[in-house]
């Protein structure tokens, strides 16, 4: 599907900034990637950044997309997620805010990203971020007028060491305010299994810095998680799949807990 907006940023050839995939996926679970895809428009070249830095986690967060698609499968559920990367507008920080367009990130230089004039940052947020926050208001307002419930489920991976710091959890999850106790039910599924390394509210606190999940699911009074699982562990298909039976039956097992999961999908687990 071509990604052509008013303004030119996107052209006939890029790619539309929303995928969604199994929309009409019955279960009460609604996947979203913000960072799930590296694309960058042509009218934005390589944004200064060579090949192996658009591959890093600070492009896109890795394994994410294979992993929704397999989590949503196994749940039955819509995955609702980001096609750009991050680099070119960053769709889980407030548009407004510098960050939401970095010019380094973790050392790297992004010189396509220096000296913005408004123009140019409006045309990012018109045409991929605008989009995307507009997709996922319109699935939960299209759930919300069918009477189906909604547990907003955001994925996310984070590199295994940063600023020359390990992070030994294999897997975290992020809550704040509004409806936490999905997340809490989350985190005790997930530690049921006393060989994992679960993390609370790590290895990033949620906070005013994140968007969307605040945005969706606070507004909405949503019960919801914000999984970060690391990147080394769902780099490729056998990982993904690992990881999705693993949060597919923790995410089961808390909507049961919490009374979200009236109608969730059994999928086979």
């Amino acid at each position: 599907m071509a990604g052509r907006t008013a303004d030119g940023l996107l052209g006939a050839d890029d790619p539309a900034p929303v995928g969604l995939f199994n929309a009409a996926g019955p279960s009460p679970f609604l996947l979203i990637g913000d960072h799930a895809g590296s694309g960058v428009p042509a009218a934005l070249g390589d944004l200064g950044l060579a090949a192996a830095d658009r591959g890093r986690h600070i492009a896109i967060d890795i394994g994410v997309h294979g992993l929704g698609h397999a989590l949503a499968t196994l749940l039955d559920a819509p995955f609702l997620h980001q096609y750009y990367s991050r680099l070119v507008i960053d769709c889980n920080r407030d548009p407004e805010q510098l960050a939401a367009i970095p010019a380094v990130s973790d050392g790297s230089r992004i010189s396509g990203n220096e000296g913005l004039d408004a123009t140019a940052r409006a045309a990012r947020v018109a045409a991929i971020h605008a989009p995307y926050q507009a997709a996922i208001t319109a699935t939960i307002a299209a759930r919300q007028a069918v009477g189906r419930a909604t547990i907003l489920l955001s994925l996310h991976s984070f590199t295994p060491v940063m600023d020359g710091v390990a992070r030994p959890w294999e897997v975290g999850v992020l809550h704040w305010l509004g409806r936490t106790d999905f997340a809490q039910a989350m985190l005790d599924a997930l530690r049921t299994d006393a060989a994992l390394a679960v993390g609370d509210n790590q290895p990033y606190r949620m906070d005013a810095t994140d968007h969307t999940v605040p945005r969706h699911a606070f507004a909405h009074d949503l019960p919801y998680a914000e999984m970060e699982v690391r990147q080394n562990l769902i780099g490729d298909a056998a990982g993904q799949h690992l990881w999705a039976q693993r949060l597919a039956r923790a995410a089961q097992t808390a909507a049961a807990r919490t009374g979200y999961g009236s109608n969730a999908a059994a999928g086979g687990l």
